[in-house]
């Protein structure tokens, strides 16, 4: 419910109220690079870092990283799908020899199966799911893209079958696409954009590094991120392209020999501020390293 200072103001007022409250500002750029993280090295090859901030976006954040150079020939980014059924991204990551793992793209929770389009090894698993006629989703607008080992994350052209014409044998569909080519991505103004919710997403940087991240939400010692706050976040860490996996009750980041079952973050699915809220997925992007 709305203060009843709010509720009395006109909507165009109430707008910029509420902007405000979520606006970011210089003060968070401040912090976010003044910020201790706590930094743990699961592999020789990927970095883990946590951070929890008592003020960034006028709010309290919980924030999981997993770093690792693309250019390491030692590191495998892959991605497994669970098919039509649903499985936990603890469960799929462990089963398939990884060293972390985050959850992948949308699905649909009631029948299973990816509503985006997954390409494993040259497979295509699921299909991106549209109405013919009407336009697709934010979510059906981009890609991550792994060929010959290199990963990329790929702007669709718009045009019908962009995704499955993709070269790549390994295609994740996915988004809203945040940033591309350093440039910040127009995003609807929408509920699912512009409220706080738990977050998933993937960067390259500039210098060549993968970021996977995951910001826990809904809980009042982590109120989650609407994706400007997202995107800003991103930008300040120095990623030049960026895109949005699934979040929400699905956000769920994973790291091989932790503590409660490898879950690193506070999904959301069981109300709780703790490691076992886990929601089964149907898919999910492996970090792995090769022998």
């Amino acid at each position: 419910m709305q203060p009843a200072f709010l509720r009395k103001l006109p909507f165009f007022f109430l707008f910029l109220v509420i902007y405000s409250i979520q606006a970011q500002t210089p003060d968070d750029a401040v912090r976010i690079a003044a910020h201790q993280w706590k930094i743990i090295q699961p592999d020789h090859h990927i970095t883990w870092q946590q951070g929890s901030f008592d003020s960034l976006f006028n709010s309290r954040q919980n924030i999981n990283l997993l770093r690792t150079k693309l250019h390491n020939k030692k590191i495998w980014v892959a991605f497994a799908s669970a098919g039509k059924a649903l499985r936990l991204t603890s469960d799929l990551a462990a089963e398939t020899g990884a060293v972390a793992a985050v959850n992948g793209t949308f699905f649909d929770t009631r029948n299973g199966g990816s509503v985006d389009l997954i390409k494993i090894d040259g497979v295509v698993l699921d299909t991106t799911r549209f109405t013919p006629g009407k336009p697709r989703a934010e979510h059906q607008k981009a890609a991550i893209a792994i060929r010959r080992r290199k990963v990329r994350i790929v702007k669709g052209d718009g045009s019908p079958g962009w995704d499955r014409r993709l070269k790549a044998r390994n295609v994740m569909v996915t988004g809203p696409l945040l940033l591309y080519r350093g440039e910040t991505q127009p995003l609807a103004r929408n509920a699912f954009n512009d409220n706080r919710h738990p977050r998933t997403c993937a960067c390259i940087t500039s210098s060549n590094e993968l970021i996977l991240m995951t910001v826990d939400g809904r809980n009042a010692q982590a109120q989650g991120m609407s994706l400007p706050e997202l995107t800003y976040l991103l930008r300040q860490l120095g990623c030049r392209n960026a895109i949005n996996l699934d979040g929400g009750g699905s956000t769920t980041m994973w790291i091989g020999g932790q503590s409660d079952n490898g879950v690193v973050n506070r999904p959301s699915d069981n109300k709780q501020f703790d490691n076992y809220g886990e929601r089964p997925v149907s898919n999910v992007i492996l970090l792995k390293v090769r022998e």
